[in-house]
């Protein structure tokens, strides 16, 4: 499978340099660590980042000033996340192991719960009041709404899930998996909504913040946004290549806009209504070289009006993209 990934990736590569692109430098970089990375989130404004290494635990970090906020372990064996999540609204950060997830609160560093799970997870998301999406390897989906009080399992895909998302007020859940189905359902009941079929695996899916766009992007190079009150088809990323996979994606706050990363470095701004590609970016890599290439984690916009995008990385570098 990565073979067919890097290959396309490479092609890419020879076709920049063949136009005579050359990278675009980001403007400010901010190193936040030197350890291997397991797994980043920006918040929706970059102001602060959720990292996990393997010397350090999970950290939120403040970025400007650059300034460490919390350090947390996700269990009593030590750091075990493999991926994090950050509510809309900044005030909730959770951490996925293969066999457990974690909640706290940022304002004070408390945390909320952590629960054990049924079979390994493999994709986390939370909502603005603390509620929680896990994806599971056995093809379900847990919810866990309204405090942790009720536990939703929803079982609309026969096989591995691979991405979920959440809208902010966690009322809307989307999931991809392997049986090549995007699927949009309700947090709060397990019922399905509408469905999206692929060509192939379902890797990455993200909903807007108000929750009316969602996207969802297959192994191949089947990437599209729809609308979720009707499920009707807005646009598809305009994909030159044979093969692309997104690591991270996420909306701009006006809807207009999606960003995206990849597992080889690239940056990517998308124009949602025609899936037109804008601007392409790629990462910097880890001044240790045993750090082989660099996973876009996360990827968000800013309110300085002179950056359009900041990334985070395995890197552990966040970076942030001229508008020019």
């Amino acid at each position: 499978m990565w073979r067919k990934f890097i290959a396309g990736y490479f092609a890419a590569m020879l076709g920049a340099l063949v136009a005579g692109c050359a990278p675009v430098a980001p403007d400010k970089v901010l190193v936040l660590t030197e350890s291997p990375s397991y797994g980043a989130m920006l918040n929706q404004s970059s102001t602060e980042a959720l990292l996990s290494t393997e010397d350090n635990g999970v950290e939120l970090w403040q970025l400007s000033p650059k300034t460490l906020k919390h350090r947390w372990q996700h269990g009593a064996a030590g750091n075990e996340s493999v991926e994090l999540a950050l509510s809309q609204n900044g005030e909730f950060a959770a951490s996925l192991s293969r066999d457990s997830v974690a909640l706290w609160r940022t304002a004070d560093g408390a945390q909320v719960g952590w629960w054990s799970l049924p079979e390994p997870g493999q994709s986390i998301a939370v909502a603005n009041q603390g509620s929680l999406l896990i994806a599971l390897v056995d093809g379900s989906v847990m919810s866990l709404v309204g405090g942790q009080q009720k536990l939703i399992r929803f079982l609309g895909h026969s096989e591995k899930v691979n991405s979920v998302a959440l809208s902010a007020d966690g009322r809307l859940a989307l999931s991809g998996g392997n049986d090549y189905r995007a699927i949009l359902w309700q947090a709060s009941t397990g019922q399905p909504i509408s469905e999206q079929q692929f060509g192939a695996r379902v890797l990455k899916v993200a909903l807007s913040a108000d929750g009316s766009q969602a996207f969802a992007a297959d192994a191949k190079a089947d990437a599209r946004i729809f609308a979720t009150d009707s499920g009707k088809e807005v646009s598809r990323l305009r994909i030159k290549q044979r093969s692309l996979t997104f690591s991270s994606a996420r909306f701009s706050g006006d809807n207009q806009l999606l960003l995206t990363g990849t597992p080889f470095r690239e940056v990517m701004r998308w124009q949602v209504s025609d899936g037109k590609l804008l601007t392409r970016w790629q990462a910097g890599l880890s001044t240790r070289p045993q750090i082989k290439g660099a996973v876009v984690y996360s990827v968000a916009t800013s309110d300085d009006p002179g950056v359009a995008a900041v990334s985070i990385s395995s890197s552990g570098k966040v970076e942030y993209w001229p508008q020019r």
